[in-house]
C-alpha cells in the first residue's frame, strides 16, 4: 500500500486533520528535524506555542523542509503571562521572528488563566488579524462556560479549541458544544502521553487492523471530526501517525472504544478551569 501523501488528509475550513505537535520537543536540532521530516513526509499544519520554547527550531524545520510557506498551516499559542492587550501583540511579533515567517494561520489563547481578559485579550487579537499577521483566532482549554464568554467578547470568529482529548479522555461535552456551535475540535496529547499502549481495547483493534494502538487512536479522533496533533521527534513515530491515514475503523471498533470506561487526564495544572 502507498504511504498517505498530503492531499490524503481531510481538512476542516482549511486546517489539516493530522498535524506534527511540539510540546516538549526542545532539543534544537532534534525539533528542526522533526519538522523537516513531517513536512517533507506530507505533514501541512505545525503545532507549537511560545511556551515551548522551540519556535526558533520550529521555524528552522520550515526552513529546512522543501514545502512553500503557503502550503503550510502553522499555529501557535500566547502564553498566560503575554494575555494583556500590549503583551499579545508584542509577544507574537516577537513568535514570528522566531519562526521565520510574516504571519501564523492560528493563534491560539493558550489557557484561560493568567493575564487572560476576554474583552481586552480579544480586541488584541482583532487587531493582530486586521493587520494581517494572523489568519486566524483560537483558543485552548477552554471548557464550555469560558468558550460562551470568548465567543461574546471575540470580534473575529472562533476558528477552534485545543485541548487534550483521546480514547481515555473522550471529551463528550466538548464534543457537543462544537457541534452545536460549529467550533471544531484540535486534540493535543491525542495518545494519551503514550498511555494508549496500555489498553487492551485498543491493542486488540490494532491487532486486527495489523495497525499500532497510537493509529488506531488517531482514527477514532478523525472518525469523530477532531483534528489530532500528536508529538513526535523520531522519523519513526512520524511516519507511524501519518500512516493512520490509511486505516478505516469499522462501526464495531468505534463503538468498542466509545465504550472504554476509564477516563485519565495528563494534562492538569493548578490555573486549569475545570
Amino acid at each position: 500500500m502507498d504511504s498517505p501523501t498530503s492531499d490524503d488528509v481531510a481538512s476542516v475550513n482549511g486546517m489539516p486533520m493530522l498535524g506534527l505537535g511540539t510540546w516538549e520537543n526542545e532539543d534544537e536540532e532534534e525539533c528542526a528535524e522533526s519538522v523537516r521530516e513531517a513536512l517533507d513526509m506530507g505533514y501541512r499544519h505545525i503545532d507549537t506555542a511560545q511556551a515551548y520554547g522551540n519556535e526558533e527550531s520550529v521555524g528552522e524545520g520550515i526552513e529546512r523542509a522543501g514545502v512553500d510557506r503557503d502550503e503550510i498551516f502553522l499555529a501557535t499559542k500566547v502564553w498566560i503571562e503575554n494575555l494583556a492587550p500590549e503583551d499579545v501583540v508584542e509577544s507574537t511579533e516577537e513568535s514570528l521572528e522566531k519562526l521565520g515567517v510574516e504571519y501564523v494561520d492560528l493563534l491560539y489563547i493558550h489557557w484561560p488563566a493568567g493575564e487572560y481578559d476576554p474583552e481586552g485579550t480579544f480586541d488584541a487579537l482583532s487587531t493582530l488579524v486586521a493587520d494581517g499577521l494572523v489568519e486566524n483566532v483560537g483558543v485552548s482549554n477552554f471548557e464550555p462556560d469560558q468558550l460562551d464568554e470568548a465567543r461574546e467578547a471575540s470580534s473575529v470568529p472562533i476558528f477552534a479549541n485545543q485541548v487534550e482529548c483521546h480514547p481515555l479522555l473522550p471529551q463528550e461535552t466538548l464534543r457537543a458544544y462544537a457541534d452545536e456551535h460549529d467550533l471544531p475540535l484540535v486534540a493535543y496529547s491525542p495518545l494519551a502521553r503514550g498511555k494508549v499502549f496500555d489498553v487492551p481495547q485498543l491493542e486488540e483493534i490494532a491487532e486486527k487492523h495489523d495497525a499500532s494502538a497510537a493509529q488506531v487512536s488517531l482514527a477514532w479522533l478523525r472518525e469523530k471530526g477532531i483534528t489530532a496533533i500528536p508529538k513526535a521527534t523520531g522519523e519513526e513515530h512520524i511516519r507511524d501517525n501519518w500512516e493512520s491515514l490509511s486505516l478505516e475503523l469499522d462501526a464495531e471498533d468505534v463503538e468498542t472504544i466509545d465504550g472504554i470506561s476509564t477516563e485519565e487526564r495528563q494534562v492538569d495544572p493548578s490555573f486549569a478551569p475545570w
